[in-house]
């Protein structure tokens, strides 16, 4: 029988031949007529095996765990997700043939459910959104696995110096570009991981640019970036956009990267998601709907102060996961979400025409 450390060894090397094997992703090029000077870039996270950014964080978190001695071969794996992260997490824990359950609110779009279950997961849903970390730190005990936990290990899970985390890619595909270091970097955040590597990464390289958080209007974060003393929100009150905005502050989400918090509507979310998913030929998903939108009020802004540079931010993952909420006009009448002006307003930013 082979020795944990063996094993260990072995579950590393198919995670790192994994990586090995995928290109680095897509770095889209958009103009912006209207904006003389000013050029929007958009991370296609959409292209990993997986779909979703989240590919990145569950790699790293696998990694942390087992280089912690926290996952042996018989180890059942278990993480709180609104869905993208427990896709990935699900695709490694096949990869090491290990046990995965991921506990989801009972809302999480099918589409995600089903990828879970593709990949070998199994589904604990609860009602109430908040449980979730509970509930999971209980059948990790029950179990006796282990608790992934991403909110509370993304941000210390990734190397935040280099080791080809999001950020190096980012600036290493715009060393090229007329403007090469941003002015603007724009992510979500939902855990928090992302937006923490992004901003120790620029304070670590010495660079000029800033980080800007685009949280939807339901979440505590931007409440939080304001008031340190608001560390949640009233029962019921939750994001509506998959992925990013959380009720609670998570412990990866380190307020004092950001230097800039951007709220968005619902119904700028969605407008945005679709005038862009237009632009481009493609469906996107709501985060991405979320950045685009913090994007365009900073292209205004620099453009009014007569500033020319890039803006980069996260194509989260496809619409494809969503097609029975985001893309559905009767679902979005349901949910009491007008969104067709602000796609409107969103269409006019990115037109390709005066």
């Amino acid at each position: 029988m082979r020795s944990l450390r063996t094993w260990q060894t072995e579950a590393v090397r198919r995670i790192e031949a994994d990586f090995n094997r995928s290109a680095d992703t897509h770095l889209v090029r958009v103009p912006l007529p209207r904006y003389d000077g000013i050029t929007l870039y958009l991370k296609d996270e959409s292209s990993h095996p997986t779909g979703s950014l989240k590919h990145r964080l569950a790699r790293s978190l696998f990694l942390y765990a087992l280089c912690n001695n926290w996952i042996g071969p018989d180890t059942c794996l278990i993480e709180a997700s609104s869905g993208s992260t427990a896709v990935s997490e699900a695709y490694f824990a096949r990869m090491l043939g290990l046990r995965f359950v991921a506990v989801v609110p009972s809302a999480t779009a099918q589409p995600k459910l089903d990828a879970i279950r593709f990949h070998g997961g199994e589904i604990h849903k609860v009602d109430d959104p908040r449980t979730v970390y509970d509930v999971a730190q209980r059948l990790a005990e029950e179990t006796g696995g282990h608790y992934l936990d991403q909110f509370t290990n993304a941000e210390r899970a990734t190397d935040w110096r280099g080791n080809n985390n999001i950020a190096e890619s980012i600036f290493n595909q715009m060393a090229e570009e007329e403007y090469p270091t941003p002015e603007w970097i724009v992510c979500g955040a939902g855990t928090g991981g992302t937006s923490a590597t992004l901003g120790r990464f620029v304070r670590y390289n010495r660079r000029n640019t800033r980080l800007c958080v685009a949280d939807p209007v339901h979440s505590v974060f931007h409440q939080y970036h304001r008031d340190r003393r608001v560390r949640s929100l009233a029962l019921g009150c939750s994001s509506r956009i998959e992925g990013i905005g959380r009720p609670r502050v998570e412990p990866s989400f380190i307020a004092e990267l950001v230097d800039r918090m951007v709220v968005v509507e619902d119904h700028q979310s969605i407008g945005g998601m679709r005038a862009l998913s237009r632009r481009l030929g493609r469906n996107v998903g709501g985060s991405t709907g979320t950045n685009i939108w913090a994007c365009a009020e900073l292209a205004r802004e620099m453009h009014e102060a007569g500033k020319k540079g890039s803006i980069v931010t996260l194509l989260c993952d496809s619409g494809d996961r969503y097609a029975d909420t985001y893309y559905n006009d009767g679902w979005l009448l349901e949910a009491g979400i007008d969104w067709q002006g602000s796609a409107q307003e969103m269409e006019a930013f990115l037109s390709a025409t005066m």
